[in-house]
Formats: structure tokens, C-alpha cells, sequence
């Protein structure tokens, strides 16, 4: 059994076309067929149905194709790790994270990193922590940055708490928020115009759970969008939304930001790797720079808005 086949066989698997995946491979599709047909004489098994002109995925080609996924996905790493030079002069990252996350914390991690090494090629996977944790069972990323607690069934991956942070209240300016003595229990949200992320996102999850827990029904004016889009909505005065303290502080003077009143709500944030592969030589850099340093605490200001009194 070669990569190559097991490429080949991948990109007929995505694909559905034999010719269309010879040329997304870069190679004719008699070659490419012949290389499946050794795959499948060497596995004993058919991997495709071809019935009138249809391809489909045979059971022995559903089992083979996420551990095929993700043998490439480590053989890929591998080359790159071996190609990393000294002090860290070339290489890449690929990093997951929260839309939160990407929106309040990496930005000046980021740009420390790439100061510090400038020839390192960073790629940001932006998606929810149920899609991250699947992208890193696959071998898709080398790190990932994730809301805690992981879905349930995780794959086997180490995480390392990062922060834990406070969710706070954002409006429009011009909209006073709901509560008293500048602070908003979660029951005050009953009855207010909630600006609500897609189904899947952390945040959605976790204030609809409190929500619930104080014994209502929270209601939506907008619901499906992502961070922008939601701070857009609530700019424009369409509601209010719940969002984490690092990206109201980021969200500019245009949005009054209030604190949830004790207990208030809060999440922890984690970074992640595959628990059976080491991270490549420069994600542990990053992973090093980010547990080492960790994110600078901002205080809300005092005038409640979204930015710290000097910004």
C-alpha cells in the first residue's frame, strides 16, 4: 500500500469522479484507475461501487477513508517537520479556533509570533469546537484553541486550560441595557431582543442554557450569524447579544458593554493537540509562547463601553 494510492483513492472519495479526481491529482485517469484497482486487489476488497456511471463508497471504502485521511494528514505533517529548518526559519501552523477567540486573542499573539518568526506560514481554521475537535481527530490541524467542556465522544487529544473568562452584555450606544447599578443578571435578558449566533456556536449554547436554568425562554430579533455579524446587529440596535469580555473590549466605542451580575457566566478556554502526535516543531513554539505568556487581562472601562480608558 503506497500514499500515493491512498491519495488517489481519497481525491475518487471526495470527488465521486474518477476523471474529475485524476485531475485534481495531476495525473491521467487511466493511471489513476489502475493504482486503485492495485489498492483494492492488495486490500482484497472493491473500495468503489460503479454501478451505471454512479460512484459510490463501498462498506471496506467507508472504513478505509478516515484512516486513509488520516495516514496523509500525518505523512504530511511528518514532511513537514523534517523540512523545518534551524531556528525555526520555515515551517507552518495550522491553528483552530473559536470565532471568539480568533476575534479577541490571537490577533496580538499572532502578531508577536510572526515578529519572532517571520518565516513560519500560519493557517487559521475558524469553526466551532465541535467541528475543531473532529479537524484535529483527522489530523487536519496541529493545534486548536477550544471552549471547554469538550463534546462528548472526544477523540483522545490533551488540552491545556488557557484562560478562563468572563461573558459580559453588549448594546448599541444608544440603547440603555436592561438591569440595574450597571450590571445585568441573567433574568433581566427575559423579555429583551436577543441578537443570537448559529446553532453549533459555544456561546449560543451556553447563554440559552442559562437562560433556561432561570426558568425562561430566551427571544431572538436575529439569530444564525457569526461574532461580526452579531456585533453588526447589535450596532444597528437590533438587540442585544452575550459575548466574551476580550472581544467587547475590541468591539470599539460604538457598543455599551455591561457585566453579567454575580455569579455572571464564564467559559474556559483550552488548547488542544492529538494526544498520540507531538505537534510540529514550530505549533510548539506558538504552544509555548501562548501557555507562557498567556492573554493580558483588560478591565472593562469605567464609562462602559467597549474599550479601556487610553485605547
Amino acid at each position: 500500500m503506497h500514499f500515493q494510492q491512498l491519495a488517489y483513492f481519497v481525491a475518487v472519495a471526495e470527488a465521486r469522479h474518477f476523471t474529475r479526481a485524476a485531475e485534481l491529482v495531476h495525473v491521467s485517469q487511466p493511471s489513476l484507475s489502475q493504482q486503485i484497482k492495485a489498492l483494492e486487489n492488495e486490500l482484497g476488497a472493491e473500495l468503489f461501487s460503479r454501478a451505471r456511471g454512479n460512484i459510490a463508497l463501498t462498506d471496506a471504502g467507508e472504513a478505509l477513508l478516515p484512516l486513509a485521511r488520516r495516514i496523509l494528514a500525518d505523512a504530511d505533517t511528518a514532511r513537514h517537520e523534517v523540512q523545518e529548518l534551524v531556528q525555526l526559519r520555515r515551517g507552518r501552523i495550522r491553528l483552530g479556533a473559536t470565532p471568539s477567540v480568533c476575534t479577541g486573542l490571537l490577533p496580538d499573539v499572532l502578531r508577536a509570533f510572526h515578529g519572532a518568526h517571520p518565516g513560519i506560514q500560519l493557517l487559521i481554521e475558524e469553526g466551532g469546537s465541535h467541528d475543531l475537535v473532529r479537524q484535529l481527530a483527522r489530523g487536519g490541524l496541529d493545534l486548536a484553541l477550544l471552549v471547554l467542556p469538550l463534546p462528548a465522544a472526544s477523540p483522545a487529544l490533551t488540552t491545556v486550560e488557557l484562560l478562563h473568562e468572563d461573558l459580559v452584555v453588549v448594546s448599541s450606544a444608544s440603547r440603555p441595557a436592561p438591569g440595574q447599578e450597571g450590571s445585568v443578571r441573567v433574568a433581566d435578558l427575559a423579555h429583551q431582543p436577543l441578537v443570537m449566533f448559529r446553532h453549533g456556536y459555544d456561546l449560543r449554547e451556553l447563554t440559552v442554557a442559562a437562560c433556561r436554568a432561570e426558568g425562561f425562554e430566551p427571544s431572538f430579533t436575529v439569530e444564525g450569524g457569526e461574532m461580526d455579524a452579531v456585533l453588526g446587529f447589535v450596532r444597528a440596535g437590533l438587540g442585544i447579544a452575550v459575548v466574551p469580555r476580550m472581544v467587547a473590549v475590541r468591539a470599539g466605542q460604538d457598543l455599551r458593554t455591561t457585566p453579567l451580575a454575580s455569579p455572571g457566566l464564564r467559559r474556559t478556554i483550552a488548547l488542544a493537540h492529538r494526544s498520540d502526535v507531538e505537534p510540529p516543531r514550530a505549533a510548539r513554539e506558538l504552544q509555548r509562547m501562548l501557555l507562557g505568556s498567556g492573554p493580558p487581562v483588560v478591565p472593562l472601562p469605567a464609562d462602559g463601553r467597549g474599550r479601556a480608558a487610553g485605547d
